[in-house]
């Protein structure tokens, strides 16, 4: 997804960096009082603060931009750290918040739901449904996700509260999530997602209920948690299973009666969000092995959501078409826009006869480090890198199949050698082959460094 004019507001290069490949035009402001001027001259289409700016400064600026009438798309980088921000961006039409700024997929994926034109130009519409909600992206036309967007339609319209979506890692499940979300509450509404998997048991606790202040050694300031700061919205808990077995009861208690306490609170609040949790374990297995609670199971299992893997033959007619859309979308690399029409048929072959283990976000990922390694208009066997203990199962002769093997690859071999394309493609200049790869300078020198990469030595040129 790319913009016509973004403006980002502070001073740390990095927050260019990871601004510029979604913008046909940047601009930039170093301070919070720019921003004014900039609006009226440049008329953005999105304003990122990064994460150096003053959480109060931009508090202030939204409200002002709302008082004049003046809102624009607002992401905002880095840990939030300040609750009156945080409620106030809860309410705010459209905005979103990024914490992690290296993470590209994440802010491509905020990019493309703030963005005022999210779907495709018409022509491109074959990726989609016919029902499929505009404002979320979930490509196919499979049997598969046919019966999937059946039942997102059935559990959305309905007051179906929890909403469980099972699936293997990387087969969208938080993209079911927001359609979900967006068929029941419109986008007007606050959607707040944690992955319970990367948070020890203390500070889940204190993200999902929020505490007060002097409730814990480190609870300086009072916190507001994400049931409430959803609001009327949705929270959605990813990796649902990872979740430690007391907090487990407690959620069960908020489901029960809707209602729950801050960490060191007294007062009950009343819990109004949509609670959407998600696996890639079989819950049912989880709780016979006793590491998930059987109330909280049978609580959560009303009219579960499942997300067919790539590998089921229900799904497989979809391989091609995402891979073909993430051609299309992929913000990678912003020189080859366009310029990469499709795959090779011996490519798509290979894609289709892969087993995809990693699903939808292996398939992204491969498409996206072909675009890297591409030289030509169409993705060829050769910049396909696969799962190292791939191998075709094929009658074709012997020099036609391809197979890899892990005594021939390794992620270092492919990282060195993805480094090193780049470089060539960038014609050795570091700040364009990081740019390339989408790592920092200071990344890449590193890189260089550890994995020997040497720039051929120019032959003299004859003197004439």
């Amino acid at each position: 997804m790319t913009l016509e004019k973004i403006l980002v507001v502070g001073r740390q290069p990095n927050t260019q960096q990871a601004a510029r490949p979604f913008a046909k035009k940047l601009y930039a402001a170093d301070e919070v009082e720019d921003v004014w001027e900039l609006l009226e001259a440049v008329d953005p289409n999105l304003v990122i603060f990064g994460q150096d700016v003053d959480r109060t400064d931009i508090l202030q600026t939204l409200q002002s931009l709302r008082k004049h009438n003046l809102e624009r798309p607002v992401l905002v980088l880095g840990p939030l750290n300040h609750p009156p921000l945080e409620t106030y961006l809860a309410e705010y039409k459209s905005a979103e918040c990024v914490l992690n700024i290296e993470n590209n997929d994440q802010l491509a994926d905020a990019v493309r739901r703030l963005s005022q034109s999210e779907e495709l130009p018409a022509s491109d519409n074959r990726f989609f449904m016919e029902d499929c909600p505009s404002s979320v992206s979930i490509v196919g036309k499979s049997r598969a996700m046919m019966q999937t967007l059946r039942m997102i339609r059935l559990v959305a319209q309905s007051n179906c509260n929890p909403v469980l979506i099972v699936g293997e890692t990387g087969t969208g499940k938080e993209l079911a999530a927001r359609a979900v979300h967006i068929l029941r509450n419109g986008s007007q509404q606050r959607f707040v997602a944690i992955n319970c998997a990367a948070l020890t048991a203390n500070l889940l606790e204190s993200e999902l209920f929020g505490h007060t202040k002097g409730s814990f050694t480190s609870a300086d300031r009072e916190k507001i948690g994400l049931l409430e700061l959803a609001g009327n919205g949705t929270v959605f808990l990813d990796e649902i299973s990872e979740m430690p077995l007391d907090l487990q009861a407690k959620l069960l208690r908020v489901l029960q009666e809707r209602k729950f306490r801050k960490v060191g609170g007294l007062e009950e609040i009343e819990c109004k969000a949509t609670i959407i949790a998600s696996s890639n374990r079989n819950l049912f297995q989880e709780v016979e092995a006793g590491r998930f609670r059987r109330d909280l199971y049978y609580r959560l299992c009303v009219c579960p959501i499942p997300l067919a893997p790539l590998r089921a033959e229900s799904r497989r007619e979809d391989i091609l078409l995402l891979a073909e859309y993430f051609i299309q979308t992929s913000t990678i690399c912003p020189e080859k826009r366009g310029k990469i029409k499709g795959l090779t048929s011996m490519a798509a072959e290979m894609l289709t006869r892969y087993h995809w283990p990693g699903n939808v976000r292996e398939l992204k990922n491969v498409i996206e480090r072909a675009i890297l390694l591409e030289s030509s208009d169409r993705i060829g066997t050769s910049n396909l890198l696969l799962n190292p203990a791939f191998s075709f199962e094929t009658d074709q002769p012997q020099e036609t199949a391809q197979t890899i093997s892990i005594k021939d690859f390794s992620l270092e071999k492919a990282e060195r050698e993805l480094v090193k394309k780049a470089l060539e493609e960038a014609g050795w200049q570091k700040s364009r082959a990081a740019s390339l790869l989408g790592i920092t300078r200071a990344t890449l020198y590193a890189k260089v460094k550890q994995y020997n990469i040497q720039e051929p030595e120019k032959k003299p040129q004859p003197v004439s």
